[in-house]
């Protein structure tokens, strides 16, 4: 069983020297798993502190939303490593599907005593589980906020080939011999494309560090079935199909330059919601968490500030 690292891992140039005391590592047994989880607790409480569950992305843990976390120093922050990703074992019955990492985030808030008071975060992949959890379950959190939201089937429109060919790629991997099928899905040139692909700093040191977080948490999932049936659910759905039903106020911050999460499908998906906002950053893609955590912190600060609890 794998097991909680309780340190952050840190490069003391992009973290504030009090993230590390404001940490706390945990485990829990939930439904059929181990799950582990982070807490950040607040540095001082303030009446604007809230209680904010963070859900990353595909092929992401909780170390990649650790930047925005460290600008949110007010804030007490929850960050799970989904199933089958990070420190957490996979779903042991039933698939890594969008219903069943909503079933994991009603019963993890159980578990914990979240309450509906909670604010809901979700990153790319993390904002298909979060809005469908909020369609699903309305009254469970408030408000609800997504950063590089997947506004738009993956499937579909000029990335549609790419994400054909992505497909492929995670099927042959699940099919090929084990040794061969996990050497394909961690080679390190594979992971480096990608990281190199979504990067859009000019700045050379960011870059660095944003490709060495790809190259050590990118690859830390469960099996190839469990990733598999993550990046089916990852391509299979989206935010905007459940739009409508997200009746509380939602936060959308988008990325200018953001490929996978384009911004036409961005301000489309703004209008299809009841209570929407939309934030756009200049210059970054769909690695806001990395690139400019603190114009989202500050996005997010204002945002919960305008809709406390």
């Amino acid at each position: 069983m794998k097991t909680a690292d309780p340190r952050p891992s840190t490069t003391p140039s992009y973290f504030s020297p009090e993230l590390a005391a404001r940490t706390t590592a945990s485990g829990i047994e939930l439904g059929d798993g181990n799950v582990a989880y982070w807490t950040y607790e607040p540095v001082r409480v303030v009446p604007e502190t809230r209680t904010i569950l963070v859900i990353h992305g595909f092929r992401g843990d909780h170390h990649g939303l650790l930047r925005v976390a460290d600008q949110l120093p007010e804030m007490r922050i929850i960050m799970p490593d989904l199933p089958g990703f990070g420190s957490s074992g996979a779903f042991a019955s039933g698939q890594h599907t969008v219903e069943n990492y909503g079933r994991f985030i009603a019963d993890f808030m159980a578990a914990l005593g979240l309450g509906a008071d909670t604010v809901l975060l979700g990153h790319s992949f993390g904002s298909i589980i979060a809005a469908h959890f909020v369609a699903a379950n309305p009254g469970a959190v408030t408000p609800l906020i997504l950063i590089n939201p997947i506004a738009a089937p993956a499937l579909e429109g000029p990335k549609g080939i790419m994400t054909k060919l992505a497909v492929l790629y995670y099927r042959l991997a699940a099919r090929l011999p084990r040794r061969l099928g996990l050497a394909l899905l961690r080679s390190p040139l594979i992971v480096r494309v990608m990281s190199e692909a979504m990067a859009k700093t000019d700045d050379k040191e960011l870059r660095r560090f944003i490709h060495g977080q790809h190259h050590a948490y990118f690859s830390a999932f469960a099996n190839r079935e469990s990733l598999l049936e993550s990046f089916t659910a990852s391509v299979s759905g989206h935010v905007a199909e459940v739009a409508g039903k997200l009746t509380l106020p939602v936060l959308l911050v988008a990325g200018e330059k953001d490929e996978i999460a384009t911004l036409p499908d961005q301000h489309r998906l703004a209008t299809l919601l009841p209570e929407g906002m939309l934030q756009v950053i200049p210059g970054v893609g769909h690695l806001i968490h990395y690139e400019t955590p603190e114009q989202a912190a500050g996005f997010i600060r204002s945002f919960l500030k305008d809709h406390p609890a």
